[in-house]
């Protein structure tokens, strides 16, 4: 549904990851995230499987870029990679019942598509994280947090008040690779609204 609007914009979203500046989560009070975010933003594990269960099973995974480009500075920093040095930027949505709920970004190095990870260029609607889990020697960093304008999203996913996204770099042995998500503003108000259903699936 959004793949063409992203595809003209991907430009866009590439100066939207540019603009974020991101702090170690431990830098947040509590009272600085809101309620219905705190535990997404801060949630081990994977998000595909948690996103499933509060969907009741009504979940999906659009894929609506991947190509070739150069990573942002922060990007290259945390990867410890030359900026200059391409990776492979794959920018998805996950649904949940139906509607846009997360906005993720993942940057994958040239020399983090080696052995059995060279399956990452071929995905395509399939979910990145659930794949990772699979590694029983996979290895997360701590979460990076930051606020976004939601305005600088592609069309259809704007919103007035600004969302939040966390990011970590995960590694498999040597290769090591960054996720990132934004939680859409249809999330946030499905989080606020939750049904009691839902409190249990967590």
């Amino acid at each position: 549904m959004y793949a063409q609007t992203s595809r003209r914009h991907h430009s866009e979203t590439t100066a939207l990851a540019r603009a974020l500046r991101w702090f170690d989560a431990h830098q947040y009070s509590p009272a600085q995230i809101p309620s219905a975010l705190r535990h997404w933003l801060l949630l081990e594990g994977s998000l595909t499987r948690h996103l499933i269960a509060v969907s009741a099973g009504d979940f999906r995974v659009e894929r609506i870029l991947q190509q070739w480009q150069r990573p942002t500075l922060s990007e290259a920093r945390l990867l410890n990679i030359d900026p200059r040095q391409r990776a492979l930027i794959r920018e998805v949505i996950l649904w949940g019942r139906d509607e846009p709920w997360v906005y993720a970004r993942s940057v994958i190095p040239v020399r983090a598509l080696r052995g059995d990870l060279r399956r990452l260029r071929q995905l395509r609607n399939s979910s990145l994280g659930a794949l990772l889990f699979r590694y029983p020697q996979l290895r997360r960093m701590p979460f990076q947090l930051a606020k976004v304008d939601a305005r600088a999203l592609p069309a259809p996913l704007q919103a007035h008040a600004p969302l939040w996204a966390r990011r970590s770099r995960f590694s498999i042995d040597t290769r090591a690779l960054i996720v990132g998500e934004i939680f859409l503003d249809t999330f946030h108000q499905t989080m606020q609204a939750r049904s009691p259903a839902l409190h249990r699936a967590l």
